[in-house]
């Protein structure tokens, strides 16, 4: 008995058991249920997505003899004879192989005759983007007006190469790549029905392998099969695929956010192993850095990925900066990897750019590396901005505050800001107030006019939460509008800023190394790429 591969046997015979193309389905059940047929239907999509599967279902039901919730019954004459190709009322075509004009017009001439079996004579055109002009001009007149007992399925993977006039005679469908989870659930569903063991990460990389078409996904499932000797194990697919893990990439990102260039030279030595495309490794690499991206931006945006654990891990490892900063340069380094010497030694060279172009001062620990001889600095004095400490403004500044503020320890109203740890608008609204007199029954703070539309019922609430909790006392905020001399602490921050960054470019201009560059070649600093550290 001939062997049916996995891809025909499980091929689906009717709308329900159609995987991912839910909005596509749905249409053409309404269709169906409300008898509103259209005369020439286009379905576009990549290879693998269902666009045959579907046209011949459509044509199944369409002539069906026995719909069963307005899907094909499967056991009527007519069912059964356009599953095994006898249907004589389907005429499926390859537009590939018959391009030329001569073949559309005698494929025409019998429209005008009256189907033999069914109810409609169904012309299923495959790749019909491939026809010439002429094929297409012929086949116009009967698309716009074709017999009524003729219906069009057309089916293409690049719906840009049909004519205009082609394309506003039909209804098109655009069906979606399919997702590796719903690759992975029919691939389980198969291998159960089959009997076949299968390790779940094994299905999983294949489900990624697919790249969104299920038949591809399928084809890799029945060659993994043949490999594994009727199993399907996650070091078969591995060495069958030529690829590595998601556990190596894994091991690779957690050494690039501590910085350990060994370990990831180390982990590059491990998987040269197995003969991988390096390239693959850096597309699966920038993968999972743009899930970390979505994760650290959107919570809940990864719910379908299978190694959503792992991606929260690494995303709790890495800063959203740097996941910026090396997913640029994966995509450069994937783009220049053919230009390398070896695809290894380009591959290790993105890694090493990655870690050598990482922000200093980043949250993860230092690059292990050998040093290298870097400019010396003159070490400057960080400026720290004090309030005013002459006599007249401080006598002022103690006159003005009420006793309860001057003698209660809460009197600094910025620390009281950052042991409060409020956040966003909140935030800004204290920051732009001056404390006037605080207790533990009332608090009253002086807003600058300028700055009156940060107030809002809810900043005001979350502030006098905020107060009560710190105090722990039931007190009352009251936020007055009028202009005050005192510095908010908004305006004290800003000033530290401006301090320290003036300090910064004073330290570089000073520095002798700098000078002596400008003098012998040249150099000039430019403006706004100093930054103090």
């Amino acid at each position: 008995m001939n062997y049916q591969v996995l891809a025909r046997k499980w091929r689906p015979h009717n709308f329900t058991e159609v995987v991912g193309q839910e909005h596509v389905v749905k249409s053409l059940m309404n269709a169906l249920q409300h008898d509103r047929l259209h005369h020439a239907y286009l379905f576009t999509g990549t290879r693998g997505v269902g666009k045959t599967t579907i046209a011949r279902i459509l044509a199944k039901a369409i002539n069906c003899e026995n719909l069963q919730d307005f899907n094909p019954c499967g056991v009527c004459s007519v069912c059964r004879d356009l599953d095994e190709g006898r249907f004589l009322d389907l005429i499926e075509v390859d537009a590939a192989s018959r391009t030329k004009v001569e073949d559309t017009r005698d494929l025409l001439d019998n429209a005008q005759y009256a189907p033999n079996q069914g109810r409609y004579k169904v012309y299923l055109i495959d790749e019909v983007h491939m026809l010439s002009g002429h094929s297409f001009n012929a086949l116009l007149k009967t698309l716009e007006e074709p017999p009524a007992h003729v219906k069009f399925l057309l089916a293409t993977t690049d719906p840009h190469k049909i004519p205009v006039t082609v394309l506003s005679r039909c209804l098109q469908f655009n069906l979606k790549r399919l997702l590796p989870s719903q690759i992975f659930s029919q691939m389980e569903f198969i291998l159960q029905q089959e009997h076949i063991e299968a390790e779940s990460g094994a299905l999983k990389l294949l489900s990624r392998a697919a790249d969104g078409s299920m038949r591809d996904g399928l084809s890799l499932l029945d060659q993994a099969i043949v490999y594994g000797n009727g199993k399907v194990g996650m070091d078969d697919v591995n060495a069958m695929l030529g690829t590595v893990a998601q556990q190596p990439v894994d091991d690779i990102l957690t050494a690039l956010a501590v910085g350990d260039a060994a370990a990831i030279l180390d982990k590059i030595n491990e998987i040269a192993n197995l003969t991988p495309d390096f390239s693959d490794v850096l597309r699966q690499i920038l993968q999972v850095l743009h899930r970390i991206a979505l994760l650290q931006q959107i919570p809940g945006a990864i719910d379908h990925d299978f190694d959503v654990d792992m991606i929260a891990a690494l995303a709790a490892k890495l800063t959203p900066e740097d996941v910026q900063l090396y997913y640029q340069i994966g995509l450069v380094g994937q783009r220049d990897l053919d230009l390398a010497p070896d695809p290894r030694s380009g591959f290790e060279m993105v890694m090493l750019r990655m870690l050598t172009f990482r922000p200093v001062g980043t949250a993860s620990t230092p690059v292990k590396s050998a040093p290298v001889r870097q400019p010396i600095v003159k070490a400057q004095p960080q400026p720290v901005y004090n309030p005013p400490t002459t006599e007249q403004p401080a006598a002022v500044a103690e006159k003005s505050l009420p006793e309860a503020v001057t003698q209660h320890h809460d009197s600094n109203w910025m620390d009281m800001i950052t042991a409060m740890k409020i956040s966003g608008l909140t935030r800004e609204l204290a920051h732009n107030c001056v404390l006037e007199s605080i207790d533990d029954s009332i608090c009253t703070l002086i807003l600058d006019p300028g700055h009156k539309q940060l107030r809002s019922n809810r900043t005001e609430e979350n502030l006098q939460k905020a107060l009560q909790a710190y105090r722990k006392a039931p007190l009352k905020l009251v936020i007055n509008t009028e202009k005050t001399t005192i510095a908010t602490p908004a305006v004290q921050l800003t000033k530290a800023r401006e301090d320290k960054q003036q300090a910064a470019v004073d330290a570089i201009n000073a520095d002798e190394n700098i000078q002596a560059l400008k003098e012998h070649f040249g150099a000039r600093i430019m403006p706004g790429t100093i930054e103090p550290i």
